[in-house]
């Protein structure tokens, strides 16, 4: 039958799995990180789905489909009781094992590597005197935390700019294209968490910088949940 149901662009999807979340009937999960329909008959076409996706991925469709089965959903929730993780592999509650080791001695604290206010993307300027001839670094909130040399291997000698695509649900490409375009940035190096959500902060960072027509080395770096450079 002809009916309306979703359709998930992948291209657009950056994986945060609101959309999984927020659909009832289980029509929706996160496959290698992205959203998929999982079944024609499970989709009931209301579209719950749609206000969730921070990034207009999910839209109605006519098309050649089964008709919605409300006994399949029903059978499908008992098969899967209790219930397994959906959403985004970032969600996922997980102990790190973190061996505490012997701590080097120091002369002193370490000084923070921070050489500018403010430092979240949503309000930093899209021109100060402190981007001027910078190496720009635009880092997810969660690295600082994962990875405990940041100031020193990335931060040091870096404008450093932090920010979370799916907690701040914005386009941040934007802004950054007007960053770059506006001043005289040396260099942008991108580090980000290894979670498929963190990939907006990425596609943004890209984004801004085929958009500015700037020429400059750039770099991504991964960094896992447990605290270790990816790539």
């Amino acid at each position: 039958m002809i009916r309306k149901i979703i359709q998930i662009d992948r291209e657009k999807c950056n994986g945060c799995g609101a959309c999984a979340a927020a659909c009832h009937e289980g029509a929706i999960g996160m496959v290698e990180g992205k959203a998929q329909l999982l079944r024609d008959d499970y989709c009931d076409g209301l579209g719950d789905c749609l206000p969730a996706c921070p990034t207009g991925a999910i839209s109605f469709v006519e098309r050649e489909a089964a008709e919605y089965d409300q006994a399949a959903v029903e059978e499908n929730r008992k098969r899967q009781a209790p219930p397994r993780p959906t959403g985004c592999p970032g969600h996922q509650p997980r102990r790190l094992n973190v061996h505490a080791a012997a701590p080097a001695p120091m002369p002193g604290p370490a000084a923070s590597q921070l050489a500018q206010w403010p430092c979240q993307i949503k309000l930093a300027p899209v021109q100060a005197p402190y981007f001027q001839g910078a190496k720009l670094l635009i880092a997810a909130d969660c690295t600082a935390y994962a990875y405990a040399n940041m100031h020193q291997d990335f931060m040091r000698g870096r404008i450093t700019l932090v920010g979370c695509p799916k907690l701040d649900a914005v386009d941040y490409s934007e802004k950054l294209t007007e960053i770059l375009k506006n001043n005289d940035i040396r260099s942008l190096s991108i580090v980000r968490m290894e979670v498929p959500c963190c990939g907006g902060l990425e596609l943004a960072a890209k984004k801004a910088l085929q958009a500015s027509g700037k020429f400059i080395p750039w770099q991504v770096v991964t960094i896992s949940v447990d605290g270790r450079i990816l790539d």
